[in-house]
């Protein structure tokens, strides 16, 4: 039952008795907002400690030429710029109730997470055959191989997780399991993956633009 209390000698019910929310905010999406603050600490950190990394190295390695490297990173960025109006798309169609619509941009959406991990892991894999691991480089600096693979690696594994994460929610909702906030709290989680990527980018790729020919 709701708590009741007294203003002014009248009698009201408390909008808070135990099962409400004293945010007043869905309790799913406070939830994402609080995992949201915790991962931007810990990507903050990470990119914290590449950046002091770079600084105290001089002979820091720039890796990546503009072909394939920056073509293929740039290529990865406006994959996921897409995937983030696909989204919104996605979550305006659910508010709509359009259940059918707002699946198959879920889906489409986890489609470009699909497409930026296999680019992504196509970019790894010629890092290896140069000779960059992450724990060493042609250059002797083996923290760029640890800062560069394990920000880049933490960063694939959360959008590879977002491609589960949306199809499960796509067929839910398909099936009537899942609700409007239910996709607008997917929304969250992706839209903070692409958000993170656009401060990655620029910091570790653009910046370590190879300068040779």
């Amino acid at each position: 039952m709701a708590e009741t209390k007294t203003v002014v000698g009248v009698p009201v019910s408390s909008a808070w008795y135990g099962g409400g929310s004293p945010f007043a905010i869905n309790s799913k999406k406070f939830g994402m907002w609080l995992f949201i603050v915790s991962d931007t600490l810990t990507f903050s950190v990470l990119l914290l400690a590449y950046s002091y990394s770079r600084l105290a190295n001089p002979n820091w390695p720039r890796p990546f030429e503009i072909y394939p490297a920056i073509a293929k990173s740039t290529s990865m960025t406006l994959i996921l710029l897409a995937s983030s109006l696909t989204m919104v798309l996605g979550v305006a169609a659910a508010h709509r109730n359009d259940r059918a619509k707002a699946v198959r941009w879920l889906l489409l959406t986890a489609l470009g997470g699909v497409a930026f991990t296999v680019l992504h892991l196509t970019e790894w894999f010629n890092l290896f055959r140069e000779g960059y691991t992450p724990w060493s480089t042609p250059q002797g600096v083996p923290l760029f191989g640890a800062t560069f693979f394990g920000i880049t690696g933490l960063h694939m594994t959360h959008v590879s997780i977002g491609v589960i994460y949306l199809v499960i929610v796509s067929i839910g909702y398909g099936r009537g399991k899942f609700t409007s906030d239910d996709v607008e709290v997917s929304g969250l989680y992706w839209h903070f993956v692409d958000l993170v990527w656009m401060f990655v980018f620029p910091m570790i790729y653009l910046m370590s633009v190879s300068l040779a020919g």
